[in-house]
C-alpha cells in the first residue's frame, strides 16, 4: 500500500503509483481545498486532473460547513450499468448503429407517462430527461472481456453470452442551474450546516440527484426501445455528490467530485471510448474516504486535443477503435476531445486502486458500440 499512497500533509493524500499521470496544477487544487475553512481531510484518486478552480477526481470531508463548487454543475452523475439481452455473438455493429438512430432530442410523447409525477417535472428541465449531454457523457454497450471473481460475477447475474449497457449522465442543466444559484448568491464560499440556505442547497441538490438517476434509467430504457432489447438495471453509482458521513471519528459531509463511493457495493470504472472498463467490488476505507476513481482521468485539455490528433486522424478514423468497437459522435470538435489518447490508461487507474488495497477486481469489460451525439449539439 505504502508504494501507492503519496501523503501530501496530514490532511491530504494522493491514491496514486509512480507512474499514474498526475498534472501539478491538480496537486495544487488539491492542496488548496484542504485550507477552506471545515475542511477535515482531502483524498485525491489515480484519474486525479484539474478542474475549473478545483480538482476532479477527488473526495473531501468537510465539517461545519459544506462547499456546493467542489460538487460542481453536474450534480448526480454517475454510472448506471444494464444486462442487456442481446446476444453477443449476434451483435452486428453496422445494424445495432442504424437501429439506435439520433437520441440527442426530447423523449417522445410515448414516454411521457412514466415522467408524469416525478419530481423532474418540477424543475423546468424535463426536456432534457432522456438525453446523454456532452463532455465526457456517453452509453456504450460493452461485452465481458475477461473474468477475474465468476462468483462475483454469478451474484450480479450477469451473463457473458450477453451485452452490457453502460449509461454515464447527469442532472443536465438543472445541476449547473443550481450552482449558479449558488455562485450568484454566495460566491465560492462554504454554506455552514444548519442554516436556512444550507437546508435549502440540500433539498436542491437532492432534487437533481434523482433528475440524474431517472436521466440515466431513461436514457437505458430509450437504448433498449430502439434496440428491440430487454433489460435489467444492475446498478446506478452517483459520483457527484455531497453526503453526510462518519470519517476518522468524525462526523461530517463527504464531497464526491469525480469520485466513486466505496461504500455501496460493486461499481464500474469506465476507461475511454477505446479502453477496457472495470466491474470491481470496492473495499471501503477511510484512507480515500470511502472513494475510488470515477474512471481513466483526462490526460490532456480538450482545447489541445485537435490540434493535437487532427494531423494523426481524420474524424472517420476516430469513429472506429483499438478494440474494434464503433463510436457515434457527430461533433467534430468533441470526438477530439474525446478520444482515447487525451485520457489515462484505465490499466493503470485499476492497478493502482489494488496496489492501495481499495478495490477487487470482477471483470473487465470491452467497448462495442459508444454513443456520444449525432449532432452538433450536446449541451
Amino acid at each position: 500500500m505504502g508504494d501507492y499512497v503519496q501523503n501530501l500533509s496530514a490532511r491530504v493524500n494522493l491514491i496514486a503509483s509512480a507512474d499514474t499521470w498526475i498534472e501539478g496544477g491538480a496537486i495544487r487544487q488539491l492542496q488548496n481545498t484542504a485550507k477552506l475553512p471545515g475542511m477535515q481531510y482531502v483524498s485525491g484518486m489515480p484519474d486525479l486532473h484539474p478542474g475549473r478552480g478545483y480538482p476532479v477526481g477527488a473526495a473531501f470531508f468537510s465539517a461545519d460547513f459544506i462547499y456546493p463548487a467542489l460538487i460542481g454543475g453536474d450534480i448526480g452523475c454517475g454510472m448506471a450499468l444494464w444486462q442487456t439481452d442481446i446476444a453477443v455473438h449476434k451483435a452486428n455493429l453496422s445494424k445495432l448503429e442504424k437501429k439506435l438512430g439520433n437520441i440527442d432530442g426530447p423523449l417522445g410523447e410515448e414516454w411521457q407517462d412514466e415522467i408524469a409525477g416525478s419530481i423532474a417535472t418540477q424543475t423546468g428541465f424535463q426536456q432534457a430527461l432522456g438525453t446523454i449531454g456532452g463532455g465526457n457523457h456517453f452509453a456504450e454497450l460493452q461485452s465481458i472481456d475477461e473474468v477475474y471473481d465468476a462468483a462475483a460475477l454469478d451474484a450480479l447475474a450477469i451473463s457473458k453470452q450477453q451485452l452490457q449497457l453502460l449509461v454515464h449522465s447527469g442532472s443536465r442543466g438543472l445541476g449547473q442551474f443550481i450552482l449558479r444559484q449558488h455562485i450568484d448568491q454566495h460566491g465560492h464560499s462554504g454554506l455552514a450546516v444548519d442554516t436556512a440556505d444550507c437546508a435549502a442547497y440540500l433539498q436542491a441538490h437532492q432534487q437533481a440527484v434523482q433528475f440524474a438517476m431517472l436521466n440515466r434509467r431513461l436514457i437505458a430504457r430509450r437504448i433498449l426501445s430502439r434496440l428491440n432489447a430487454n433489460g435489467q438495471a444492475l446498478l446506478d453509482i452517483n459520483h457527484n455528490l455531497l453526503l453526510p458521513a462518519k470519517m476518522h471519528g468524525l462526523q461530517g459531509w463527504v464531497h464526491r467530485k469525480g469520485a466513486t463511493p466505496a461504500d455501496v457495493g460493486p461499481v464500474v470504472i469506465p476507461g475511454s471510448r477505446g479502453d477496457f472498463s472495470y466491474l470491481v467490488s470496492p473495499l471501503a476505507s477511510d484512507l480515500s474516504l470511502n472513494s475510488l476513481a470515477h474512471g481513466a482521468g483526462r490526460k490532456w485539455m480538450r482545447s489541445e486535443c485537435k490540434g493535437r490528433l487532427s494531423p494523426r486522424y481524420t474524424v472517420a478514423q476516430l469513429s472506429r477503435t483499438k478494440l474494434g468497437s464503433h463510436v457515434i459522435c457527430a461533433d467534430r470538435q468533441l470526438i477530439y476531445e474525446e478520444a482515447p489518447e487525451a485520457y489515462k490508461p484505465a490499466e493503470n487507474i485499476i492497478s493502482t486502486l489494488e496496489g492501495a488495497g481499495l478495490i477487487k477486481v470482477i471483470a473487465r469489460l470491452r467497448p462495442v458500440l459508444t454513443y456520444k451525439t449525432r449532432g452538433e449539439c450536446c449541451e
